[in-house]
C-alpha cells in the first residue's frame, strides 16, 4: 500500500500549469554547465549514481517518470452532447411540444388526432439515430494520450549506489545515471557524459530524418540542437552512451508536447458555428410567428386551448425536421467519397471545415517532397550535370544499415585481375575532402590541383549549396601493391594507410525533391484563394529552394535577402514591406512577439518558416487564426501534434505519420501527398454550397407549409396539409435534393474563401423563392 501511495503523483499540478508556459521555448542550462557542476546539482556520481535513499526522496517529490493523462470526458457525457447539443435540442423542443399538444387534445377531445403523437415520435427517433451515429464517429478519435503512452519505454538500465539495475522506466528519477545502447528508447531527457559512436533517431520529435550523432561536447546553446542531450522516447540507433537524467515525465520535451497536444482548446468548427447561428434565427422566427398566431386566434374568439394548439403547431411547423439527418448523411457520404481519393476523414465536421480553409500550413518533408534523398546535380570534368529527380526514377534505394552507405572510407580490390592494387575511396564534406587531395581527375586525366581548379571547385560548391542541396565530395587513391599487397589487413579505426595525397573526383549534390503533383496543387490552392505557408524544421536555404520549386514562393516574388542581393546593399537597409515573400528562421521567431508575427503574416503573401520548434509551429497557427483565417495544418511527427490539434483542421500523413500525429488530426492523407488536400477542399466547398442550398430550400418550403394554418385560423378553411404530410415533405423531398446535388467545378476550384459567408443568407433564399 505504501508503494501504491507514492505513485500517486503530485505531477498532476505540473499538467495543470498554464498552457502559455508550455508554449514557451525550452529554457534550460543543463547542457551548458560543466559535468562537475551537473553532478553537484543533482547530487549524483558518474560511477555510483544516486543512493537508494536519494532516489526514493526524488521519486516522492517529483512523482513517477510518466506522462500524466489529462482529464477525460465520460462516454455518457459525450453521448448526451450528441443527443441534446446544437440542432438536436431544437428537434427535442419540437418533439416535446408535439407530445404536449397531443396531451391537450387527448384531455379535451374524445377521439383526438394522432398526428402530433406520430410527429413527436418521428422527431425523437431522428435525433436518437443521428445522435448515435455522430457519437460513434467521434468515439473513433480523441485518443492522443494513448499514442504518447505507446512511445514510452518499459525498462531502463540504471546505476544506483554502484549497482547496475534494470528498473521500470517510470521509476527513474532526476539525477539517475542511465546506460543506453542501440535499439533502446531513451527513458528520460539525459545529459550525455560518455558516448561511443552514439546516434539517435529524432525524427518523431524534430522531424529530422537522418540519425543525429550524440556526444559529450556542447555544440549549440539551443537545447534541441546541441549534441550533448538526448530526449525521452527517441530511439538509439547506433553505439552506446551513459547519461544523467535532467528531466522526467511531464517536464521532458516530449512531455511538454503531450501537454500541449492534449490540453489545447480546439473551439467550435465552422459548421457548428453556422448551425448555432441558424438555430438562433429559426427559433426567433418560430417563436415570433407562434405568438402572433396565438394572439390572432385569441382575438378572433378561439378557445384558449385551441389557441395554444395553434401556437405549438406553428412553432413545430418551423422546425426543419429533416435538416439534422440531411447534414449527417451528407457529411458521411462526402467522407466516403474522399476516402476513395486517399483522404480518410476521422471527424465528419472536418469535411466542411476543409472547404472553408483559407490558409494551409504545410510541413515540407514527405508532404511537399518525396521523402527520399535523390541525386540532383553532379560536378565533374569542371561542369555541372543535372540529374533526373522525378518520382519515376528508381535509383539505388538508400539503406542506412548498409556498411557501404555508412562508410566514409572504403578500400576495395580492383576489378582488373592483372592489377594487384587496392583502390581507396572517400566521401564527406567537400572542403575537407579537397584538403586531402593533391590532384584532380579532369577529362579522363589526372591533373595537379592548382588555384584555378580550387576556384572552379569553390564556385561549383557555392552554386550547388545555394540551391539548398546537400553536397558531398568524392576522392580516390590507388594504393601501391608493394606496401599493400592482396590480403593486407586494413584498420579503419587506427588507419594504417595514407589519408592524404588523394585524387579529387567530383561533387554530388542531393535533395529531397518535390512531388510531381504538388506545384499544380499549390497553384489550384492559390486560385481558390487559399494561402499556402511552409512550416519546416529544415534549413532555411533548403526550405526556400523547395518553396520556389513548388510555387509557394512564386517566380518574381523576392525575399528581403533577394532584394538586398539584387541591389547589392545590406539586408538591414531593405524595407521588409517591399518583399512579398519571406523566409523566417526559428531563432527570429523566438524573439518575435504576437504583434510582429501578425505583421509578417499580414504584409507577406508568400511565407516560409524554417528551423521551427513544436511550440513555434503552434504559435504560427494561432497567429493565422488571429488574422481571421480558417487554418489547415499538415504534419507527420510528434512535434506536429500541438499544431495539428490547434488547427481548425489537422491533416496527418498516413504512411510516414506517427501514431500521435494521426490521433491529433481530423483527416489522414493515405498517400502522404499534398495534392490530395485539394480534393478535400473541392469536396468541402461542394458540401458547403449544398448545405446552404438545402437550408434555403428548407426555409422556403416552410412558407407554403405555414400558409394553410394561417388560412385555417383567419378564413376557417379546412387544413389541406396534415402534420404527417408536412413531415413526409420535410424528411423526403428536402433530403433528396441535397444528396443528389452534383459538383459545381467552377465553384469547387476557383471560388475564393470568405470566412464571413454563412449558410443563412437572405439573397439565397430569395433566389430559391423566385
Amino acid at each position: 500500500m505504501k508503494d501504491e501511495s507514492r505513485r500517486k503523483p503530485p505531477v498532476k499540478k505540473q499538467r495543470k500549469g498554464d498552457l502559455d508556459d508550455l508554449k514557451q521555448e525550452l529554457d534550460i542550462d543543463h547542457h551548458k554547465i560543466s559535468v562537475e557542476e551537473l553532478y553537484q546539482r543533482f547530487s549524483t556520481h558518474p560511477e555510483t549514481g544516486l543512493t537508494h535513499a536519494k532516489a526514493k526522496e526524488n521519486l516522492e517529490r517529483d512523482g513517477p517518470n510518466a506522462l500524466t493523462p489529462p482529464k477525460t470526458t465520460p462516454e455518457w457525457v459525450k453521448f448526451c452532447k450528441q443527443l441534446f447539443g446544437g440542432f438536436a435540442l431544437l428537434l427535442w423542443v419540437g418533439a416535446i411540444l408535439c407530445f404536449i399538444a397531443y396531451s391537450i387534445q387527448a384531455s379535451t377531445v374524445e377521439e383526438p388526432s394522432d398526428d402530433n403523437l406520430y410527429l413527436g415520435i418521428v422527431l425523437a427517433a431522428v435525433v436518437i439515430v443521428t445522435g448515435i451515429f455522430s457519437y460513434y464517429q467521434e468515439s473513433k478519435s480523441s485518443r492522443i494520450m494513448e499514442s504518447f503512452k505507446n512511445m514510452v519505454p518499459q525498462f531502463a538500465t540504471v546505476i544506483r549506489q554502484g549497482e547496475k539495475l534494470t528498473l521500470r522506466a517510470e521509476d527513474i528519477v532526476l539525477g539517475d545515471v542511465v546506460e543506453v545502447k542501440f535499439g533502446d528508447r531513451i527513458p528520460a531527457d539525459i545529459r550525455i557524459i560518455e558516448a561511443r559512436g552514439f546516434k539517435v533517431d529524432n525524427s518523431s520529435l524534430t522531424g529530422e530524418s537522418e540519425p543525429q550523432s550524440r556526444g559529450v561536447e556542447l555544440t549549440n546553446d539551443n537545447p534541441l540542437e546541441t549534441k550533448n542531450l538526448a530526449f525521452f522516447s527517441t530511439n538509439a540507433v547506433e553505439g552506446t552512451a551513459k547519461g544523467v537524467v535532467i528531466s522526467c515525465g511531464d517536464n521532458t520535451v516530449m512531455g511538454r508536447i503531450a501537454g500541449l497536444a492534449s490540453g489545447l482548446d480546439t473551439g467550435e468548427t465552422p459548421i457548428a458555428k453556422e448551425i448555432h447561428h441558424f438555430i438562433h434565427i429559426i427559433t426567433g422566427v418560430a417563436v415570433f410567428l407562434g405568438v402572433s398566431f396565438f394572439i390572432i386566434a385569441f382575438i378572433l374568439g378561439y378557445y384558449w386551448l385551441d389557441a395554444v394548439i395553434f401556437l405549438i403547431g406553428i412553432i413545430v411547423a418551423n422546425v426543419p425536421e429533416g435538416l439534422l439527418a440531411t447534414v449527417t448523411v451528407c457529411l458521411t457520404l462526402t467522407a466516403k467519397r474522399m476516402a476513395s481519393k486517399n483522404c480518410l476523414v476521422k471527424n465528419l465536421e472536418a469535411v466542411e471545415t476543409l472547404g472553408s480553409t483559407s490558409t494551409i500550413c504545410s510541413d515540407k518533408t514527405g508532404t511537399l517532397t518525396q521523402n527520399r534523398m535523390t541525386v540532383a546535380h553532379m560536378w565533374f570534368d569542371n561542369q555541372i550535370i543535372e540529374a533526373d529527380t522525378t518520382e519515376d526514377q528508381s535509383g539505388v534505394q538508400y539503406d542506412r544499415t548498409s556498411p557501404g552507405f555508412k562508410a566514409l572510407v572504403s578500400i576495395h580490390e580492383t576489378e582488373d585481375p592483372n592489377d594487384p592494387r587496392h583502390v581507396m575511396v572517400m566521401k564527406g564534406a567537400p572542403e575537407r575532402i579537397l584538403d586531402r587531395c593533391s590532384t584532380i581527375f579532369i577529362g579522363g586525366k589526372e591533373k595537379l590541383l592548382d588555384e584555378e581548379m580550387k576556384d572552379a571547385f569553390n564556385n561549383a560548391y557555392l552554386e550547388l549549396g545555394g540551391l539548398g542541396e546537400r553536397v558531398l565530395g568524392f576522392c580516390d587513391l590507388m594504393l601501391p601493391s608493394d606496401k599493400f599487397p592482396l590480403g593486407f589487413k586494413f584498420d579503419c579505426d587506427d588507419p594504417n594507410f595514407p589519408l592524404t595525397g588523394m585524387r579529387f573526383v567530383g561533387l554530388m549534390s542531393m535533395i529531397d525533391p518535390p512531388r510531381a503533383a504538388v506545384p499544380d496543387a499549390v497553384a489550384k490552392c492559390r486560385s481558390a484563394g487559399i494561402k499556402v505557408i511552409m512550416v519546416t524544421g529544415d534549413h532555411p536555404i533548403t526550405a526556400k529552394a523547395i518553396a520556389k520549386s513548388v510555387g509557394i514562393i512564386s517566380e518574381g516574388n523576392e525575399t528581403v535577402e533577394d532584394i538586398a542581393q539584387r541591389l547589392n546593399i545590406p539586408v538591414s537597409e531593405v524595407n521588409p514591406r517591399e518583399a512579398k515573400a519571406a523566409v523566417v528562421h526559428g531563432t527570429e521567431l523566438r524573439d518575435t512577439g504576437p504583434d510582429q508575427l501578425d505583421e509578417i503574416l499580414r504584409y507577406h503573401t508568400e511565407i516560409v518558416f524554417a528551423r521551427t520548434s513544436p511550440q513555434q509551429k503552434l504559435i504560427i497557427v494561432e497567429g493565422c487564426q488571429r488574422m481571421g483565417a480558417i487554418v489547415a495544418v499538415t504534419g507527420d511527427g510528434v512535434n506536429d501534434s500541438p499544431a495539428l490539434k490547434k488547427a481548425d483542421i489537422g491533416v496527418a500523413m498516413g504512411i510516414a505519420g506517427s501514431d500521435v500525429s494521426k490521433q491529433a488530426a481530423d483527416m489522414i492523407l493515405l498517400d502522404d501527398n499534398f495534392a490530395s488536400i485539394v480534393t478535400g477542399v473541392e469536396e468541402g466547398r461542394l458540401i458547403f454550397d449544398n448545405l446552404k442550398k438545402s437550408i434555403a430550400y428548407t426555409l422556403t418550403s416552410n412558407i407554403p407549409e405555414i400558409s394553410p394554418f394561417l388560412a385555417f385560423i383567419l378564413l376557417d378553411i379546412p387544413l389541406p396539409l396534415g402534420t404527417v404530410t408536412i413531415l413526409c415533405i420535410d424528411l423526403g423531398t428536402d433530403m433528396r435534393k441535397i444528396l443528389r446535388e452534383s459538383p459545381d467545378f467552377v465553384l469547387s476550384l476557383t471560388c475564393t474563401s470568405d470566412n464571413d459567408k454563412t449558410f443563412f443568407e437572405t439573397g439565397n433564399i430569395r433566389n430559391f423563392r423566385s
